[in-house]
C-alpha cells in the first residue's frame, strides 16, 4: 500500500513544486493530494487521514499553523510539516508549541525534503 501525503499550499505553482521536488527526493512513489486551504485540507483529512501533510503557513481562509491547532482539538495525530519563509526563532518556536512536527524553509532542496519527511513516511 503507498503512503498518502497532502500539500496544502494556496499557490497552484507551490503545490506543483513540492510535488515535483517530492519525487526528486526519492519518493516518486507516494499518493499525492492537494488542497488550496487549510479549510478544505482539514476536510480532506478528517474524511481520510494521510500519512503526512506538508502545509503552507500563510493561507487565506485557514492557515497552515490553524490548521495544526485544528487538528490537536480534534485530536487529529496525522504529523503536519510546514514548507514556509517563516523561518524565523520565533516562528519555530510557535509552530513547535503548536505540535507543528518540522519546518522546511522556502527555498528548499529535495535533501531538504528528504531529511525532513524521511522518518515520517518510512
Amino acid at each position: 500500500m503507498s503512503k498518502r501525503i497532502l500539500i496544502v499550499d494556496d499557490s497552484k505553482a507551490m503545490r506543483t513544486i513540492v510535488r515535483r521536488t517530492l519525487g526528486q527526493a526519492g519518493f516518486a512513489d507516494l499518493e499525492v493530494e492537494e488542497a488550496s486551504n487549510g479549510a478544505e485540507a482539514l476536510k480532506m483529512i478528517e474524511n481520510n487521514p494521510p500519512h503526512l501533510v506538508l502545509s503552507d503557513w500563510n493561507m487565506p481562509d485557514m492557515s497552515g499553523f490553524e490548521l495544526q491547532q485544528k487538528l490537536q482539538e480534534r485530536q487529529i495525530k496525522t504529523p503536519l510539516g510546514m514548507i514556509t519563509t517563516e523561518g524565523t526563532p520565533e516562528m519555530r518556536a510557535k509552530a513547535a508549541e503548536a505540535g507543528v512536527r518540522f519546518l522546511i524553509e522556502k527555498p528548499f532542496t529535495a535533501d531538504d525534503v528528504a531529511r525532513a519527511i524521511g522518518e515520517y513516511l518510512a
